[in-house]
């Protein structure tokens, strides 16, 4: 194997450091690493300026903390043997790959567009007389973003699920690099806006690190205690939500009234109930008095309490367990081997969390033991959402609970510097978060990439209903709760 440069998170390198392979030497030596347990963080290409197009991989060691790059050259239509068959996280990045450069990976098992809806449709043909197939979407009832699924089965018994998403066509990626890069964090707020805080900080993160601003503890604090909240809410809908998808209306209820109280602390925070507009680079916008300190901890008392309560009639109901128990399994391998992450990879024995596998911020101090179970189902999901829960507001009551720090909460970012390459990671509340900034001669943003979990989590979805009978769709659906924006980017 080539030797790659090893990088950190959140530290930015010069774009000359990142060395450059054959594209047969790179995928060659992604599918060793990846063997060698290491697992992907980013795979993607851009055009040069010379008519070719560069391909990055970013891979992520979390047994050393530390990630790994390197880089090929390759025109339009050249190929390559496809890394998928050895290494199956990675057959949505080389579809995403081939759809953006037409580098072709030869022998990828199911080379289907990632996002082009216009392209000639790639659907499994049912096999046998008795299949059939049940088509849902694009269009959903009430606000639900489209997505279409198409399910062959066996009387009820479902043997595939095919997923196709792409519909929404935003263009985010390129929109950052129009206009000035310090006036971007709205577009970052955008990409998922259910993780507003978590995609802010990794991109506010990715241009301080390139203009080498400096943020106070003050301020890692306060975004750590956003990011914390948004996970608690999040977590509260997935835990209603699937409450409601199996009739349970004391979970529906009580979730939902809970999580009013989160986010109405968060706007009390930053102004908006889902944290936009408080971080930009270089910081925080708005302070903490001693007024919020207080109602923030007290909020969390009342939350640990009703929790105590509500989390005790949900996981010990029978009727509740028999919906939740061996519904939607991944095992631990399967997880691995599709790249998994977050809340569905802990789920299935799989201790991956950035806040403790690349620590960034505050979490370099305060590290963390990620929650976990390993059966895999549906109640492993929802478990480890509670137990997530209960986590935060502990870690939010012992960044909080000895007063305000002193200092400042914002210090306003130059000039990026040009040449350079970061890749920021953060731990949002569907897992892991990913940036890549890349500045040209100027200081320009040459190529800006963006990896949501749910990109990563979707096609598990798939996986976990297979066997199960079709009604058992929504309520393992609704416990991935995966993003159609954070993938339709």
């Amino acid at each position: 194997m080539g030797v790659w440069a090893a990088i950190k998170n959140g530290v930015p390198v010069p774009r000359l450091n990142i060395p450059i392979f054959s594209m047969e030497a790179l995928a060659t030596d992604i599918a060793s690493h990846m063997k060698d347990g290491l697992r992907t963080v980013q795979f993607f290409g851009y055009p040069t300026d010379d008519n070719r197009h560069e391909i990055i991989a970013v891979l992520a060691d979390d047994t050393s903390n530390s990630l790994i790059a390197a880089s090929a050259l390759a025109q339009r239509g050249q190929s390559y043997d496809a890394i998928t068959p050895n290494a199956p996280s990675l057959h949505l990045f080389e579809r995403e790959l081939h759809e953006q450069t037409g580098i072709i990976p030869q022998r990828h098992p199911w080379l289907k567009p990632v996002r082009d809806t216009n392209a000639a449709p790639h659907f499994f043909k049912p096999l046998g007389k008795d299949a059939h197939e049940v088509a849902v979407g694009p269009v959903h009832a009430g606000i639900i973003e489209p997505g279409h699924f198409r399910f062959i089965c066996q009387g009820e018994e479902i043997y595939h699920l095919q997923i196709q998403l792409g519909y929404q066509h935003r263009g985010v990626e390129a929109l950052f690099k129009e206009g000035s890069p310090l006036m971007k964090t709205p577009l970052a707020e955008s990409i998922a806006g259910d993780s507003v805080i978590a995609h802010a900080w990794a991109h506010a993160w990715a241009v301080e690190a390139l203009c080498g601003t400096e943020i106070s503890p003050k301020a890692e604090i306060l975004r750590a205690v956003a990011l914390e909240l948004e996970r608690i809410a999040m977590h509260l809908v997935g835990l209603g939500g699937v409450s409601t998808d199996i009739g349970y209306l004391p979970g529906a209820s009580a979730y939902g009234r809970i999580r009013t109280a989160v986010i109405n602390t968060t706007l009390m925070l930053s102004g908006c109930r889902f944290g936009r507009g408080y971080i930009r680079p270089g910081g925080v916008l708005s302070d903490i008095d001693e007024k919020l300190r207080k109602h923030i901890l007290d909020m969390c008392d009342e939350l640990w309490h009703d929790l105590e309560i509500i989390n005790n009639c949900l996981f010990n109901n029978p009727g509740v367990l028999s919906r939740l128990e061996h519904t939607g399994r991944i095992s631990t391998d399967l997880a691995w081997k599709t790249g998994l992450v977050g809340v569905i990879a802990k789920s299935s024995g799989l201790p991956i969390d950035v806040r403790a596998d690349q620590p960034y911020g505050i979490y370099k101090k305060d590290r963390i033991d990620p929650a976990m179970l390993n059966s895999g189902d549906v109640y492993a999901r929802l478990m480890v959402r509670a137990l997530e829960i209960t986590q935060s507001i502990g870690l939010i009551r012992g960044w909080l609970g000895f007063g305000i720090m002193e200092g400042d909460i914002y210090n306003a970012p130059s000039l990026m510097a040009p040449g350079r390459f970061v890749v920021t990671l953060v731990e949002g509340w569907r897992g892991e978060v990913s940036h890549v900034l890349i500045t040209g001669n100027n200081s320009e943003i040459k190529h800006y990439k963006v990896v949501d979990a749910s990109f990563h989590n979707w096609l598990g979805l798939a996986l976990a209903v297979r066997t199960a009978g079709i009604s058992d769709f929504p309520v393992c659906n609704k416990s991935f709760d995966a993003s159609y924006a954070g993938h339709d980017l």
